[in-house]
């Protein structure tokens, strides 16, 4: 990706403009007030680094996100559709459109493996079931 226009001013911008969006939705906003509560700065500052490690590949991101989103009660698989639609819409007014569309195509690779995190679990094999295919008759 050619990083022209795109800063760590630009994505700070993406950053807030998005989790504004987010604080405002009637799903996600009470989501994200029990996990940050009153203090959103260093959840905006930490969300910024993330996306400068995403796309600008500076290295200021050393959390870790999948035991951060595993943790939180009361998600479902939908919400991560209206979080990419709001993602999405806030890139669109923010960058040109080819620049917006990485954000975006980034974006649905992390939620991707954020859903398959919190919600694909293997259970244990079932012992003594037999399954067609298998060979047992």
């Amino acid at each position: 990706m050619d990083h022209a226009g795109v800063d760590r001013q630009s994505i700070d911008k993406l950053v807030r403009e998005f989790y504004a969006r987010v604080r405002n939705d009637e799903r996600l906003g009470p989501i994200f007030d029990r996990e940050i509560s009153s203090d959103w700065k260093p959840h905006l500052e930490k969300m910024t680094d993330f996306w400068c490690s995403v796309i600008l590949k500076s290295g200021d991101y050393h959390g870790r996100p999948v035991p951060a989103h595993t943790k939180l009660q009361g998600v479902t698989e939908a919400d991560f559709e209206i979080w990419q639609a709001l993602f999405a819409t806030t890139a669109a007014e923010l960058f040109a459109p080819d620049t917006a569309a990485v954000f975006v195509a980034r974006a649905e690779r992390i939620a991707k493996s954020l859903r398959l995190a919190m919600f694909f679990r293997l259970g244990p094999p079932d012992v003594g079931q037999r399954h067609p295919g298998d060979g047992a008759l």
